[in-house]
């Protein structure tokens, strides 16, 4: 044999080692029709060696996209189950957006160096009814694909049953296997409601947590992800779509840097992670990998699915940075450099360009709410219900996008009896919807306490907030524009919002109970010539008999105004 015949013959011997070592095996789609706004799944068997299957440093399966219209996406897939050296089986989960034929391509990568890739191969993707995703709109509405528009109207049920809750008053409420998402949401969505707040936390939903507590539907693992954690957002994710309901998913809450939680965290050093203190999760560049590692599972995994309403990094991340003594408060600035890094990673991988956000619990973090990524900024808000209106006015002006109350309520404070003030508790919460649905927000403020608030019948109350939802929807084809309105009545708080021809006002009631009330607004004199009452309690109209003063006023004798009230006008 010449030299140069025996440096071909081993060079081409070392390719085929090579492929024999990370090749792409087999890939199968496990559907038999593909269609538009539905997952298509695809099993990719594969040869290769790493130390962890979920490191993106280590090793990436991607499926290589070509829409009908040329777009190119890039869907990372994720790791199911095998052995490393030996064959594994990957998953991908596609929610095609556009109909007709697209051609892909899988594509394995070790150390960012692809080693193995499959021919391009073709499908057909046909029509269906479905809605699609959501998307930004403007400061009132979001959008789906196909173009309907979209308010959120929810509550926050934050998570299921805990085996032990810690509450005086409430534990054994707290402990009841009903509080769970199949009986909640089916609930909500049952009366109205479309959005949810949820989250990722050691007692729930634990993807990236090892170790999990207080939750007998969880397991510990040794494993990076928790293999429980999974299929549960697996079947979350899944009911979701089936209730056509939205989540915005609370990756992280501050919990899990804090006491307890920061002990047992992935991310600690102690529990095989590479942070040592919960300042260097925001400033270690492997910490942050880490994190980068499960956002990309994140977006595999689940992000096929148009229930993800939202993906939300932190749970009130202000709590967490003033956790400590006062010399260990983590600056804003790492915090605010923390979120630019994320959320521009997580656009770079997710195809479906989800809504992303964070939350505060009340003390702004310099320079988050101008954040390019950041698709909508959202505080929470206690005991101070009256200011949700001005507070989304405010920020929306200053920053120019949306912006979400996470969470309302009339207390915070779970060491009281809620029992004794139940009657304010309630009030609250509908003051709250209906703020917002006068308020520029797509999302309306969502209520904590979940337990409670369904313990006391209250999920029947997203149905009349659905409905004026719809009509003032339908009324403006998504037009919304607020007016001022006055009374000649103390104590009276008054929203006007135009949508189209019709004209809403929502009248809150402080004082004590009277009759009758005279508005003026630059409505009035616009010749509105029939008013309405919404019942908003039933969800009713019934027509109300007024008056015009020589000043263009409208005036409304026969109508009673109960104390803490919510009254509804329609001008048309």
């Amino acid at each position: 044999m010449t030299k140069l015949k025996h440096r071909i013959f081993v060079l081409t011997f070392l390719a085929f080692g090579l492929n024999l070592q990370a090749q792409i095996l087999k890939t199968e789609c496990l559907n038999l029709k593909v269609n538009q706004y539905q997952k298509a799944e695809w099993q990719i068997e594969l040869k290769s060696s790493w130390t962890n299957p979920n490191a993106v440093s280590e090793i990436t399966l991607d499926m290589q996209i070509t829409t009908p219209s040329g777009k190119k996406l890039v869907l990372p897939c994720f790791f199911e189950s095998g052995k490393s050296g030996e064959k594994s089986l990957w998953e991908a989960r596609f929610t095609p957006r556009e109909t007709g034929v697209y051609s892909c391509q899988f594509e394995l990568k070790e150390k960012g160096k692809v080693v193995s890739s499959q021919a391009k191969a073709e499908f057909k993707v046909n029509a269906s009814k479905g809605k699609g995703f959501l998307n930004p709109n403007d400061l009132w509405t979001l959008k789906y694909d196909n173009g309907e528009l979209f308010r959120g109207i929810g509550e926050n049920i934050c998570w299921e049953s805990r085996d032990n809750d810690d509450s005086k008053y409430f534990e054994k409420l707290h402990e009841d296997k009903r509080f769970n998402y199949d009986f909640m949401l089916k609930k909500l969505a049952a009366n109205g409601g479309n959005f949810f707040r949820t989250w990722m936390i050691y007692w729930n939903l634990p993807v990236d947590w090892k170790t999990v507590t207080n939750n007998s539907r969880y397991q510990n693992t040794t494993s990076p992800y928790n293999e429980s954690g999974m299929k549960r957002m697996d079947h979350l994710v899944q009911l979701c779509d089936s209730l056509g309901i939205h989540m915005m998913l609370a990756l992280e809450s501050h919990v899990g840097l804090m006491g307890d939680g920061w002990k047992m965290s992935s991310y600690n050093i102690a529990n095989g992670g590479t942070a040592k203190t919960p300042l260097e999760f925001f400033t270690l560049p492997e910490a942050k990998q880490q994190y980068k590692n499960k956002l990309r599972l994140m977006v595999a995994r689940y992000g096929y699915s148009p229930s993800i309403g939202a993906w939300e990094f932190f749970n009130e991340i202000d709590n967490a940075m003033y956790a400590g003594k006062p010399e260990d408060r983590i600056p804003d600035a790492v915090i605010t450099a923390w979120h630019d890094e994320m959320s521009s990673y997580l656009k770079s991988v997710d195809p479906y360009q989800h809504l992303v956000t964070t939350s505060i619990s009340h003390r702004d973090v310099q320079g988050m709410n101008d954040l390019k990524n950041m698709d909508f900024n959202q505080k929470h808000i206690y005991k101070n219900t009256s200011a949700i209106s001005g507070t989304i006015r405010d920020y929306t002006q200053k920053h120019h996008k949306p912006y979400v109350i996470g969470e309302a309520g009339y207390e915070w404070d779970w060491s009281k009896n809620f029992n004794d003030f139940a009657d304010d508790m309630d009030g609250d919460f509908k003051r709250g919807l209906w703020l917002g649905m006068f308020s520029p927000t797509p999302i309306l403020p969502m209520s904590w306490w979940w337990e409670f608030f369904e313990n006391r019948g209250m999920m029947s109350y997203f149905k009349p907030v659905s409905e004026l939802n719809r009509m003032m929807l339908d009324a403006g084809k998504g037009k919304f524009e607020s007016f001022e309105v006055k009374t000649n009545q103390n104590g009276v708080q008054a929203f006007g919002v135009r949508c189209g021809k019709k004209s809403f006002v929502y009248l809150y009631n402080s004082g004590e109970t009277f009759e009758g009330i005279q508005l003026s607004s630059s409505e009035v004199s616009k010749g509105k010539v029939k008013i309405s009452l919404f019942d908003s309690e039933t969800g009713k109209c019934s027509k109300v008999i007024f008056s015009t003063t020589p000043d263009e006023s409208l005036k409304v004798d026969q109508l009673k105004f109960t104390s803490k009230g919510n009254t509804i006008l329609i001008l048309e």
